[in-house]
C-alpha cells in the first residue's frame, strides 16, 4: 500500500491510430515525496525551477462531462426561453431575435444581425440562468455567436446551412464612408467603386518535370502524343502523370484525375481506379488528385501551356451514351466552327475554353479565337489586356500550327467574322471577378454511429499533423486529406471516401461546391501548394518514428531520421525503435565532457546515460508495443509488458537516485572500463545517432 505505479492503456483510435491513457495509482501510505526530494528530484524538478508538493486532486460536480445529446433550440424574448418544434435549418432563425441553442455539452448563444444591444444583454443573462437550471456544471461553456460568423461545429447541428450572401458589413461601410464624404465636400467620383485586386500567383511545381497523359476509353487508357497534351475534351476522362524534382527528394509525383462535365460515370471510375494502380506502383509517393472541368486548380493549369477545353468526347463510352440519348454529336474537329474563350493573365490561371460559337458569347474585357474551316480568327474586345492578346495568338497556333492568324478588333470586324458566328448580334459587357479566397480550416474526423463528423483544429499548425491520423484541410478553393506514415493501411485505401464525405457535408454547410478539387496527400510528400498553408519547416518533416518519437527528437536536437536496425531478425520495431530513442539519453548529460560512465564493481554495470537509455528503450518499446502491431519486441518469459513497464520506470528512477549521490567528477578508469566511450573525438551522442 505504500507502493505507486503508472499504468498505460492503449486503445485503438480513429485513422489506425493509438489512443494512450496514462493512470497513476497511488497507495494510501505512499509519502508526498518530501523525505526523498534529495534523492528522487533529480532532473526531473530541475525542469520546473525545483521541487513543489502536489495537491490531492478532489472530485467535484464540475469534473462531470455532459454527454453530447441531440441539439434543441429555444428562442429568446424579453429574457424568456422558449423551445423552438421542428426539425433545425437555418430559415428558423431570424435576424431581429436571439436564440439559445443547446448541444449538452455546450451552448450556443446566436445572436441576430438587427437586434438592440438591451436584447443582446438579456439574452446572455437568460442563457447564463438557462445553464443553472439545467443543474450543469459550472465550467460548461457558452459560445456567442454573431449573424453570420457562424463556426463549423454550430452549423453541424442544423440539417442544412445554404451559403448566402456575403455579410453586408463590407458594402455597408463603404456607402457611409462615402456620405462622410461627400458632407465634408469631399469628391465620391471612384470612392464606391472596388479597388482592382492584385494578382499574387500562388506555389506552383517546379518546370521541366516530365509530363504523361492518358485519356480513359473503357476499361484502358490510352496516352496521348505530345503534340496533344494540353487537350480536354469535355466529355472523356484522362489521367495526369507529373513527375518533377523537389528540394532534396529524389523524385516527386503529382498524380491527377481530371474529369469532364459531360463524361459518364463509368469512365470517371475507371480513371480512379487505374489512378490508384499508378500511384500503388510508385509506393503510394504521389499526391493524387481529382479535378473537375471547370475547377482547375492554379498548379494544374500552369502544367499545361497552353490548355484548351474543347466540347464532346473522343471515347466510346462518351459516343454509346450519345447514342442511347439520341443526341448530336458535337465533338471539335479541325474543319469545325468552333469560338474560344481565353481567359486568364497569368501562367497559373490561363485557359481557353471551347463556348457557344454565337456572337452573344462575345465579352469587350475578353479575348476570343475563332476556328471556321482552314481559317482562324482573333478577337480582342476593347477591355481585354495585352496579356490575354499574347496568350490568344499562342493559343492559336496550338490549335492551327502553321495558319496565319486574322486579327479582329473589337468594333472593326469582317462580314466573314460575324458570318461564321451567324450574324452580329448584341452582347454583354458585364466583367466577371475572380472568386474572393477564404481562410484554410484543418479538421479532425469521427464516425459515431455511422455518421460523419469533423472537429476544427483552430489555430493549426505543422505540428498538429500527427503521423497516425488522416486530417482535413479545407481552403474552400481545394480540399486536401493528408494521411500519416502510420495511418493503417486500409484506411489509406478509404481516403477519398472520407475526402467526399467531407465535401457532401460542407456542400450544405459551407456552400463549399460539390466539383471542389480533392487530393490525397501521404506524409512525406507534402507538395508545395499544400505547406503553403503552414509555417512549414522541412526539418520536422523529415523526422521518422511515431508522434512521441518526433516530439522527442526535435526537443533534443538528435537527428533527423530514426532508421531501423534490421540486422537482427529476431527483434520487431518496437524494439529497434526503442534503441533508437535510447540515443536521447545523451540529452540529459549536460556536457560531454564530464565523465559519466562509471566502472560499478561487476565491471559490466554501467551508469548515468546507459542506464538511462535502457530505461528510454524499456519506455519506449511499452509505448510502442500495441495490439495491430505486426512486430513485436520478443519478450523474457514470464515477464509481461506490465512488468516491463514498471521496470523502465524503476530502471529511470534508481537513475535519477544514483546521480544525485555521484560525484560530478569520474575517477581514473582503466582501458577496459572506457570502450563504451565515443571514439575518433566524437560525442556520445553522435556515436549513439550514427549507430542506427
Amino acid at each position: 500500500m505504500g507502493d505507486s505505479y503508472i499504468v498505460l492503456q492503449t486503445t485503438p483510435g480513429k485513422g489506425g491510430a493509438y489512443l494512450y491513457d496514462i493512470h497513476f495509482w497511488i497507495g494510501k501510505d505512499t509519502n508526498d515525496g518530501k523525505l526523498d526530494t534529495e534523492s528522487d528530484s533529480g532532473e526531473f524538478w530541475v525542469l520546473f525551477g525545483g521541487f513543489a508538493p502536489i495537491g490531492k486532486k478532489v472530485a467535484s460536480e464540475d469534473d462531470i462531462i455532459p454527454e453530447t445529446t441531440p441539439a434543441k433550440l429555444y428562442s429568446i424574448t424579453d429574457g424568456e426561453v422558449k423551445m423552438v418544434d421542428g426539425e433545425l435549418s437555418k430559415g428558423l432563425l431570424e435576424n431581429n431575435k436571439c436564440y439559445l441553442l443547446d448541444c449538452g455539452s455546450e451552448v450556443f448563444l446566436w445572436v441576430g444581425r438587427v437586434t438592440q444591444v438591451e436584447e443582446r444583454k438579456a439574452a446572455s443573462q437568460a442563457a447564463e440562468e438557462f445553464v443553472v437550471s439545467q443543474n450543469r456544471p459550472k465550467a460548461t461553456r457558452i459560445t456567442r455567436l454573431i449573424q453570420g460568423y457562424e463556426t463549423h461545429s454550430f452549423k453541424s447541428n442544423f440539417d442544412s446551412w445554404p451559403a448566402g450572401s456575403a455579410a453586408p458589413g463590407a458594402e455597408e461601410g463603404r456607402g457611409k464612408v462615402a456620405a462622410l464624404l461627400k458632407q465634408q465636400g469631399v469628391g465620391l467620383k471612384g470612392v464606391t467603386k472596388s479597388a482592382p485586386v492584385n494578382e499574387e500567383v500562388p506555389p506552383l511545381l517546379e518546370g521541366d518535370g516530365k509530363m504523361e497523359v492518358w485519356c480513359i476509353n473503357g476499361s484502358a487508357k490510352t496516352q496521348l502524343p505530345k503534340e496533344d497534351i494540353g487537350k480536354f475534351y469535355s466529355g472523356d476522362c484522362y489521367i495526369i502523370l507529373y513527375t518533377y524534382h523537389s528540394g532534396d527528394r529524389k523524385e516527386d509525383y503529382l498524380l491527377c484525375c481530371w474529369f469532364g462535365n459531360d463524361s459518364i460515370e463509368e469512365d470517371q471510375k475507371m480513371a480512379a481506379r487505374l489512378a490508384n494502380t499508378m500511384s500503388n506502383s510508385l509506393k503510394g509517393r504521389p499526391v493524387q488528385g481529382r479535378i473537375f472541368q471547370g475547377k482547375e486548380p492554379p498548379q494544374f493549369i500552369a502544367l499545361f501551356q497552353p490548355m484548351v477545353i474543347l466540347k464532346g468526347g473522343l471515347s466510346c463510352g462518351y459516343k454509346n451514351s450519345l447514342a442511347e440519348k439520341g443526341l448530336p454529336d458535337v465533338t471539335c474537329t479541325a474543319d469545325s466552327i468552333a469560338l474560344f474563350r481565353i481567359s486568364g493573365t497569368s501562367v497559373h490561371n490561363n485557359k481557353a475554353v471551347q463556348v457557344e460559337a454565337v456572337a452573344t458569347s462575345l465579352n469587350p474585357a475578353e479575348c476570343f479565337l475563332l476556328q471556321s474551316g482552314s481559317s482562324i480568327f482573333t478577337w480582342h474586345g476593347n477591355q481585354s489586356t495585352f496579356e490575354q492578346q499574347q496568350l490568344a495568338a499562342r493559343i492559336a497556333e496550338f490549335l492551327k500550327p502553321g495558319v496565319a492568324l486574322k486579327h479582329a478588333k473589337e468594333g472593326t470586324e469582317s462580314s466573314s467574322f460575324w458570318f461564321a458566328l451567324g450574324g452580329k448580334q448584341s452582347y454583354t459587357s458585364k466583367k466577371v471577378f475572380p472568386e474572393t479566397g477564404r481562410d484554410p480550416h484543418l479538421f479532425t474526423f469521427s464516425l459515431n454511429k455511422g455518421k460523419f463528423q469533423v472537429e476544427e483544429v483552430y489555430n493549426y499548425s505543422q505540428d498538429d499533423l500527427l503521423t497516425e491520423d488522416i486530417m482535413i484541410l479545407d481552403t474552400h478553393a481545394e480540399v486536401f486529406v493528408w494521411v500519416g506514415q502510420s495511418v493503417d493501411p486500409k484506411e489509406k485505401q478509404n481516403v477519398f471516401d472520407v475526402g467526399q464525405k467531407y465535401i457532401e457535408m460542407a456542400v450544405c454547410l459551407d456552400g463549399l461546391s460539390p466539383y471542389v478539387p480533392l487530393y490525397k496527400v501521404t506524409e512525406g510528400n507534402e507538395p508545395s501548394f499544400f505547406t503553403t498553408y503552414f509555417l512549414w519547416d522541412p526539418i520536422k518533416a523529415t523526422v521518422q518514428g511515431n508522434s512521441f518519437q518526433k516530439k522527442a527528437a526535435v526537443l533534443f536536437g538528435l537527428g533527423h531520421h530514426v532508421v531501423e536496425d534490421k540486422s537482427n531478425g529476431n527483434q520487431g520495431g518496437p524494439t529497434q525503435r526503442a534503441s533508437a530513442l535510447a540515443a536521447l539519453s545523451s540529452a540529459f548529460n549536460p556536457s560531454s565532457g564530464k565523465s559519466s560512465l562509471l566502472d560499478r564493481s561487476n565491471g559490466s554495470n554501467q551508469g548515468g546515460p546507459t542506464q538511462r537509455a535502457s530505461a528510454l528503450a524499456a519506455l519506449s518499446s511499452a509505448f510502442n508495443s500495441s495490439p495491430g502491431s505486426k512486430t513485436t519486441a520478443p519478450k523474457s518469459s514470464g515477464i509481461g509488458q506490465g512488468s516491463q513497464r514498471a521496470a523502465a520506470v524503476a530502471a529511470l528512477s534508481s537513475v535519477l537516485t544514483a546521480e544525485k549521490k555521484t560525484p560530478e567528477t569520474s575517477p581514473s578508469r582503466s582501458p577496459h572500463s572506457e570502450t563504451n566511450l565515443p571514439t575518433e573525438g566524437k560525442s556520445e551522442t553522435q556515436s549513439e545517432v550514427e549507430g542506427f
